[in-house]
């Protein structure tokens, strides 16, 4: 059984391309199930003065143990760069908890 993920979008519709990214970006995770139980990722779209919303993504882990690890802010105008940034950095958080043998602690990373 893989790794589970919630997604909610907020001040749009979403779309099956950015579910289907998602989903993609969440089998990188796959190799940090024996820890990790699910994701909660939260897809937002910005209305500022420009023709164009912004999209601020933020990715949310759950360890096994149900530690909340929160990974930061990632914003860009595409939504599927966003979610890519976001996924990066929980890549890396967990590669450097993996390495120091902390996986499962709450130390969530701030990206902006």
């Amino acid at each position: 059984m893989g790794l589970g993920m919630q997604i909610v979008y907020l001040g749009f519709a979403g779309s099956a391309a950015i579910e289907a990214e998602a989903g993609v970006e969440l089998l990188r995770l796959e190799r940090f199930g024996n820890v990790l139980s699910s994701c909660h990722l939260a897809i937002e779209a910005l209305r500022g003065g420009g023709p164009r919303p912004t999209y601020d993504v933020r990715l949310d882990l759950l360890s096994a143990s149900r530690e909340l690890k929160p990974i930061g802010h990632c914003t860009s105008e595409d939504p599927v760069a966003a979610i890519h940034e976001a996924f990066d950095a929980a890549e890396h958080e967990l590669q450097l908890a993996a390495a120091s043998g902390s996986v499962g602690r709450n130390s969530g990373a701030s990206r902006n």
